[in-house]
């Protein structure tokens, strides 16, 4: 599987419409998702699968025609990550992953968000064969390095409602023999409050080379995340390369708590930042420590641009920007 930041042919996106969660907020939301469009538009296409290419075109405008695939097709929800194909290299040629999106364990609707990858395929999207992925299994629940590690968390992986068939060396099987991977990195720890995805890894540590990791971490001890971010922290540092290396980490900024208009907090994370050619896009929630965010990932990324996006709104959904962005390689679209 390749990893995130090498060349990439194109981002797809899934749009909030009516029928969607996001119905009561689309003057809200919609505004990040036009912002999103425009700041990966000058680095490679993008794919928006929407409910009506006119009305999508017309919101779109200044945006480079050129520069967009837009797809018609009816959907549940926005979250690209987790219902979007997975690239994958087998034998030198580019495949993509058709995996069962089953709404984050049975939790939400997705049986129209389940058949977005065979309409993108049925409509001449894609230039590389599509098969079944045979797992339930979602893009924000696993990271890679680009060399055969899986970086991801037991509490989804496992989770009773996505594979409850097979324990974890049967999954580990599964997945060296789909995807390549032959090291696994396994979080024990780790969660955020408000997050529906059962503790995917894109929340809570990302790769951005083959031997960093940047982090979440808590340092309040008054914050209800402390102790889980704490004992994660200690699962990375124990973590070595399939080489037998420590590998080099660089903890996110904790963000100030964010609420819903019912008080229950939502899932605010700086890990769930987006690598593309040339640029990374950062989520930000406009608290005080996003500047901070930014600047920390530019020391990480100093050949990139790096863009803070508002995702605050993103959030009211319980996921942020990588959630609801799938990026395909160069030679994929």
């Amino acid at each position: 599987m390749p990893a995130e930041w090498e060349p990439q042919s194109a981002v797809q996106l899934t749009l909030p419409h009516a029928g969607t969660d996001w119905s009561d907020m689309l003057p809200q939301v919609m505004p990040v998702f036009l912002d999103i469009v425009k700041n990966i538009c000058p680095y490679e296409k993008v794919i928006l699968v929407c409910s009506d290419q006119k009305s999508t075109r017309a919101w779109l405008s200044g945006v480079p025609a050129e520069n967009l695939i837009l797809v018609a097709a009816p959907s549940n929800g926005t979250w690209a990550r987790d219902h979007g194909a997975i690239t994958v290299e087998s034998k030198g040629q580019l495949l993509l992953l058709d995996f069962v999106f089953n709404g984050w364990g049975l939790k939400f609707p997705a049986y129209l968000d389940n058949g977005l990858n065979a309409v993108l395929k049925q409509q001449a999207v894609f230039r590389v064969p599509m098969h079944f992925g045979g797992l339930v299994l979602e893009g924000g629940g696993i990271e890679t390095d680009g060399m055969g590690t899986l970086l991801s968390t037991i509490e989804c992986m496992l989770s009773p409602n996505r594979n409850p068939h097979l324990n974890l060396q049967e999954l580990e099987a599964a997945l060296s023999q789909k995807m390549g991977f032959k090291h696994f990195l396994w979080l024990h720890h780790g969660y955020l409050a408000g997050d529906d995805t059962d503790s995917h890894i894109d929340t809570l540590a990302r790769f951005c080379d083959p031997e960093t990791i940047a982090y979440v971490r808590c340092d309040n001890p008054d914050d209800e995340h402390y102790t889980a971010l704490q004992l994660m922290e200690q699962d990375l540092k124990a973590f070595r390369t399939a080489e037998g290396k420590p590998y080099q980490l660089v903890p996110l900024p904790w963000p100030d708590a964010c609420f819903a208009a019912d008080g229950h907090r939502l899932p605010a994370t700086y890990a769930n930042f987006l690598i593309i050619n040339k640029a990374v896009l950062v989520p930000t929630y406009q608290v005080p420590q996003d500047e901070l965010a930014i600047s920390v990932l530019q020391s990480v990324f100093p050949d990139r641009s790096v863009v803070g996006i508002n995702c605050r709104p993103l959030i009211e959904q319980h996921g942020s920007l990588h959630c609801v962005t799938m990026q395909y390689p160069e030679g994929v679209i």
